[in-house]
């Protein structure tokens, strides 16, 4: 049974920094590609950022360049590190892992930007 919890969601200002993050447990972690993924209120689910196990990273047009992807496999941890955060970042971020053919998510945390 694969679990990712995430943590470190909250209410920040536009300008600020963040970081949050998400723990896996029940499988190999090493092994896996990790995402970020986020749904804003009335939106369809985002990509946002995506790790290999290879540490090869990607990121969504509207993030790249503020947003940092990265992973930590002795801590079975993936973070994303958020800076210069906008309003429109405001959204429910999930974690993802992808393991050979299946695909596993995490229950979100919320991220609120004021402006």
């Amino acid at each position: 049974q694969v679990q990712l919890v995430e943590s470190g969601g909250g209410l920040v200002q536009a300008g600020e920094s963040l970081r949050i993050s998400c723990a896996a447990s029940g499988r190999d972690f090493s092994a896996g590609s990790m995402g970020w993924y986020r749904q804003a209120p009335g939106k369809q689910r985002e990509f946002v950022a995506r790790i290999t196990a290879g540490n090869t990273t990607n990121y969504g047009g509207s993030v790249k360049g503020r947003f940092t992807i990265s992973r930590d496999n002795a801590k079975n941890t993936v973070y994303l590190q958020m800076n210069s955060l906008k309003p429109d970042d405001t959204a429910v971020y999930y974690c993802n892992m992808v393991a050979i053919t299946e695909s596993y998510w995490g229950q979100g945390t919320q991220v609120t930007v004021s402006s």
